[in-house]
């Protein structure tokens, strides 16, 4: 099969959807890539590097669309490229059904399959295909940097010979992948950085980040399902208002990022607080594709309002184009491995990925996927331990029961042969002896008990365990090379020995799967 990229129609865009990196990964995925003539000029990437890997250059847009089996986009396709789609077509782009309904339409009439890549569920083993997620990590990053842009002073603050420069102090409203990148981008710079969110949940993260997380008084949790903020009530909205004005008159920018998933951006940053901050202070708005989350935006514009700069860029991710690109075509080379199967490109509706980012196929709209129930809850949550949970299978349980009875045999022995000299080098023996079978004992039970997906974060705590066994094996291995404590204490050296080697080419290959 194969995969076109066509050059973004929209203005002022200048992403692509492939880079020659992910170009030579579809490739070892079976597929052949055609790219349209200087569709990645924009983002730094020539016609050349692309040939280089491997990629096929075709002239026009029409002959690429005409002998593509899938196309791979960045927006959603204009009415003349959906002209150019038929039932022996695949698109997958960016397309939000609730925003594109008439779009929608026109691509069940011509008989696509149509996935969109923002429509990706929010669940743990679909983030390395989640572009909204991509997308807005980026955009909270720039728009840092148009804040300092259009900042009239520093970001951290500095003692000079000339005086006393304060840190600017930041407010993110928002708290979701845009809103922590923001923190992080404006913490890096030396800002005070404050940060609010409805959902209670991201508290931790804005912590984690050294953003103070800001709270009101009424208690109500502002998170969906899946994972993004919800409408809240108008009790919440008032307490939420009456921060934001209490806030506007001690920072110097901020930065909104809040958006309802299928809704026009909600007004977070009205007029008044507009004109309660000091003049030269900075709104930089990421939800003014949205309509935006201040009353003053203007989506598209920088404007000037009560001697506030409001900052209204919509295209945030194409001024980091080369990051966009290579984030945005990882993504769909991610959902493209996925959708390989054995005897090529499938649409399983089964995967609940798949599904949920099927928006239509061969002339019927699929979308939105029907709602996956969650998991019955526990009767009795109480008694079931979630983390630690005794297993009964296995051969652990007879081996340890065929272990017993000769340990307790020479336990006895050597209870009798040594109770002439309870005084002796034999008293003292069935002293360690019988610490070692407790020690046994209590190990075997402590590492048994613990949950299967527990043992790699376990191996740390064995290998403290096992230096202790090296450092007590050390020290009772002083004695005639002929005695029963020496000879355990080399065994106790030996099998520690192994233990911790073992522990360290795990955590060594773990460190490996996060280096490229």
């Amino acid at each position: 099969m194969r995969i076109g990229i066509p050059t973004e129609t929209l203005e002022g865009e200048r992403r692509v959807a492939a880079t020659p990196n992910s170009v030579k990964k579809t490739i070892k995925l079976g597929y052949e890539v055609s790219i349209q003539a200087g569709a990645g000029l924009e983002a730094s990437f020539s016609d050349a590097a692309f040939e280089a890997v491997g990629a096929s250059i075709v002239g026009d847009a029409a002959s690429l669309w005409a002998q593509a089996d899938i196309v791979f986009k960045v927006n959603p396709p204009s009415e003349s490229e959906v002209a150019m789609l038929d039932s022996t077509k695949t698109l997958i782009s960016s397309v939000l059904p609730p925003k594109n309904t008439a779009l929608v339409e026109a691509l069940a009439a011509s008989g696509a399959t149509t996935l969109g890549i923002c429509c990706i569920p929010r669940i743990s083993r679909a983030q390395k295909m989640d572009a909204r997620s991509s997308m807005a990590n980026i955009a909270g990053y720039r728009g840092v940097v148009e804040a300092a842009n259009h900042f009239g002073s520093f970001f951290t603050g500095q003692m000079t010979a000339a005086g006393k420069i304060p840190p600017a102090k930041v407010l993110v409203v928002g708290a979701g992948v845009a809103g922590l990148a923001a923190i992080g981008a404006a913490k890096g710079l030396g800002a005070i950085v404050r940060a609010f969110d409805v959902r209670a949940a991201v508290k931790d993260q804005v912590g984690s980040l050294g953003g103070d997380f800001l709270e009101v008084s009424i208690e109500e949790d502002g998170e969906t399902a899946g994972g993004y903020a919800k409408e809240m009530s108008q009790a919440y909205k008032d307490a939420q208002m009456a921060l934001f004005m209490e806030q506007a008159a001690d920072v110097d920018i901020v930065i909104t990022t809040a958006l309802v998933a299928g809704s026009k951006a909600p007004i977070l940053w009205n007029e008044e607080m507009v004109k309660a901050m000091k003049p030269g202070s900075v709104v930089v708005d990421l939800a003014a594709e949205q309509g935006g989350n201040c009353a003053c935006t203007e989506p598209g514009e920088v404007i000037v309002a009560h001697g506030v700069t409001i900052v209204g860029h919509r295209d945030l991710t194409c001024r980091l184009p080369v990051t966009a690109s290579e984030l945005y075509a990882q993504n769909l080379v991610h959902l493209l491995s996925d959708m390989t199967k054995e005897d090529g490109f499938a649409v399983d509706h089964e995967d609940e990925v798949v599904r949920g980012a099927l928006i239509c196929e061969k002339g019927e709209v699929l979308w939105p996927p029907p709602r996956i129930e969650p998991p019955p809850a526990s009767k009795n949550p109480e008694v079931e331990p979630v983390m630690l949970q005794a297993k009964d299978e296995g051969p652990g349980r007879p081996w340890l029961l065929l272990a017993t009875v000769p340990l307790a045999l020479l336990w006895t022995y050597l209870k009798v042969t040594s109770g002439a000299d309870s005084s002796g080098e034999s008293s003292e023996f069935l002293q360690h002896f019988t610490v070692f079978i407790l020690a046994c004992f209590v190990g075997w039970q402590v590492v048994w008990n613990v949950s299967h997906s527990l043992h790699t974060p376990l191996m740390a705590v064995t290998n403290a365990i096992s230096g202790i066994i090296i450092v007590g094996g050390l020290l009772q291995a002083s004695g005639a090379l002929t005695a029963p404590a020496t000879a355990l204490s080399v065994a106790a050296i030996f099998f520690a020995t192994i233990n911790i080697s073992g522990g360290f080419l795990v955590t060594k290959r773990m460190l490996a799967m996060y280096r490229k």
